[in-house]
């Protein structure tokens, strides 16, 4: 064996870029990937809650202000972080934004904005990093897809669309990029207990019911439960894994 336990599950010497890595799902995998090593590099919006993150990660981390949406400004994002760090061998697709309403009300623009953010953002950002991922020989490129990637949810049209698209992306660059050293994966989370779930349930306790009543392991998921799925599918435990999905979601995938 090339890796001994736990080296094997480390990240030691690897730099990653982590889009929305300020709070929530993508903080819960910022702090795995430091904990487990790592150097993280935290892409968002909203400064103050960058700088929160990072004074809570300590000195292996940084982070950049950018909008995914702001596609002519991936390129220089990546030289940025690479002039500065060294390459990225992770990059973790996680920026997004939700969009609940009947499908009849959505508009095009609303459609599109969707899909601006979490489709040709991550496109953007994984073409420019593959790119100098392929001189090394060697990257992982996360997607974080949803249950709205494999389950019809009313209401949420446009972000299921986008999810949806996340797991055909994932098949097609594996085929095309895996050959040159560059494995590509998602994750599916579950429920998962953030502020952004907290607030769409605390006044539905009919919908609280309806999800742990569909969730075989009866609770919702922690940020650090897809942190570490996340750290395991970045390390070299899973070097030949690629193409794939892997379901963080408490047996909800598999329940009835």
């Amino acid at each position: 064996m090339s890796q001994s336990f736990p080296g094997a599950f480390s990240l030691e010497g690897e730099n990653a870029l982590i889009t929305g890595g300020a709070t929530g799902i993508g903080y819960g995998i910022a702090k795995a990937y430091s904990a487990a090593g790592a150097k993280v590099i935290l892409a968002g919006r909203r400064e103050d809650e960058l700088k929160r993150a990072v004074s809570e990660l300590g000195e292996r981390s940084d982070y950049r202000v950018h909008d995914v949406t702001a596609f002519s400004q991936s390129a220089s994002l990546i030289n940025s972080i690479e002039d500065q760090h060294g390459s990225l061998t992770i990059l973790v697709n996680n920026a997004g934004i939700h969009l609940k309403k009947p499908a009849v009300e959505v508009t095009e623009e609303e459609f599109l904005q969707v899909l601006n953010v979490h489709v040709l953002g991550a496109f953007s950002l994984s073409r420019n990093v593959a790119t100098n991922m392929m001189r090394n020989e060697k990257g992982s490129i996360l997607f974080i897809a949803s249950m709205a990637s494999l389950f019809g949810i009313p209401y949420v049209t446009a972000y299921s669309a986008a999810k949806s698209a996340y797991l055909g992306m994932v098949r097609a660059l594996a085929t095309e990029w895996s050959p040159k050293g560059i494995r590509i994966n998602a994750i599916a989370p579950g429920w998962i207990e953030t502020e952004m779930m907290r607030k769409a349930i605390e006044s539905d306790p009919e919908r609280k019911r309806k999800i742990l009543g569909r969730t075989p392991m009866n609770k919702f998921g922690s940020v650090e439960d897809i942190g570490w799925a996340a750290t395991y599918l970045s390390s070299p435990a899973a070097q030949f894994i690629t193409g794939t999905c892997l379901s963080v979601d408490g047996g909800v995938s598999i329940g009835f």
